[in-house]
Formats: structure tokens, C-alpha cells, sequence
């Protein structure tokens, strides 16, 4: 079972968001929130296995409590659930430890999809969100790419396959069945990869990898 922890200061939003998740048997709300400072005390006092985290709210906004709840309950996975899809908010969430980050516009099974892959260990990010990043990257500059690639070069033939996978969106596991690797391994592989590139996160490290032109087989 996967516990959510839901956070929205719009009643109505978190009736709907609800409802979604409730189609889904593998998935319970166990608490929601109104404010981002009720969404990081809750998140330490339930431990759910995802926070999903609107970006505006009063007291304390979605992003802020992101970086809360990453920094005092690290196992629970944050994704942020917005209406606001600039480059910018993308940004602030990933420097806070989010994980994920859907759009409200978006799809429900988009809503579902989210959860199960940032639960799994894994990152996603909103399909029209991806796209804009990659049609960004693609429009973009080469000496981000050059760079990107001159980094990932750091890593062994090995560390570069994986993170290939991480930027598809696998989890530990996933990637341990694809390569036939004990799942321990491939913690031992992301947690190196992120260290040897200065990174903070799996989704920073898709990222990366989509800059670097990596791509799972």
C-alpha cells in the first residue's frame, strides 16, 4: 500500500485529487493539509511513502515545505501537484529534494503514474513538463550538452547505463531486473552517480542525462 499525504489549501482540489488516488486500491490518503507548515509537521508525524505538495499555499508555500519535508523526513517522497508549469518553479521543487512534478491540468492516470514512480524510488515528471524540457534541450544551446556529456564521461560504461535507466523513470529494482544486477548494487551504482556528479536527486540526474543525450536501450 502506498500512504499519501495530500496538501492543497483549495478544499475542492483535495476532494478531487482524492478521488483519484481512491480508483487506485494500492494507494490510501492518510493525512491532508490545508498549509505547507501543516503538510511538513504531518509528514513527520505520519512518515506516508509520497507528500503531494501544491506550490501555493498560505504560511508556508509547496516548495518551501518540500525542502522541509526532504530535510526532516527524508524517506518520503515529495512531488509537487501544481497548476504552474514554468521552468522556474521546475527548478526551485528540484533543488528542494522533490521528486516528482504533475500538473493538475494533467491527466488522472498521469496522477497515478506519479505516485507509483516516485513510491518505487524512481522520478517523474509531468509528460508536458518533460516535453518542454526536452524540446528545450534540443533548442538549446551545445555547450550545456557538451558539458553534460564531458560529466557523464566521468562515469564507467556501467554507471552510464544506469543512469540512462533512472532518466526512463526505473526504480532500484526495475533497473536490478533489467541488468540483471542485485538491487543493492544498483543503489551502490545511483548513490555514486550522484556523488561523482554533484547531484542532489534522481530527477536532476534524468535530467543530466537527457543533456548528455543518454538513453536506455
Amino acid at each position: 500500500m502506498i500512504r499519501v499525504l495530500l496538501a492543497d489549501d483549495e478544499a475542492m482540489i483535495r476532494a478531487g485529487v482524492r478521488a483519484i488516488l481512491a480508483t487506485d486500491p494500492r494507494v490510501e490518503v492518510v493525512a491532508e493539509a490545508a498549509d505547507g507548515r501543516e503538510a511538513v509537521d504531518l509528514a513527520i508525524a505520519h512518515r506516508p511513502d509520497v507528500a503531494l505538495l501544491d506550490v501555493r499555499m498560505p504560511r508556508v508555500d509547496g516548495l518551501t515545505a518540500t525542502a522541509g519535508i526532504t530535510a526532516a523526513a527524508p524517506s518520503v517522497a515529495v512531488a509537487i501537484l501544481t497548476t504552474f508549469g514554468d521552468d522556474e518553479y521546475l527548478a526551485k521543487a528540484l533543488d528542494g529534494g522533490a521528486r516528482g512534478f504533475l500538473l493538475k491540468s494533467g491527466d488522472p492516470r498521469e496522477l497515478l503514474a506519479g505516485v507509483h514512480a516516485v513510491a518505487d524510488g524512481g522520478a517523474y515528471l509531468s509528460p508536458k513538463v518533460a516535453a518542454r524540457v526536452i524540446a528545450g534541450l534540443r533548442a538549446g544551446d551545445l555547450t550545456r550538452t557538451a558539458t553534460a556529456r564531458a560529466r557523464t564521461d566521468l562515469l564507467t560504461p556501467r554507471e552510464r547505463e544506469v543512469l540512462a535507466l533512472v532518466a526512463a523513470g526505473l526504480s532500484n529494482a526495475r533497473i536490478a531486473a533489467r541488468l540483471n544486477l542485485v538491487e543493492g548494487t544498483v543503489k551502490g551504482h545511483v548513490s555514486t552517480i550522484l556523488t561523482r556528479l554533484d547531484l542532489e536527486n534522481r530527477v536532476q540526474a534524468a535530467i543530466l542525462a537527457h543533456e548528455a543525450g543518454l538513453t536506455a536501450d
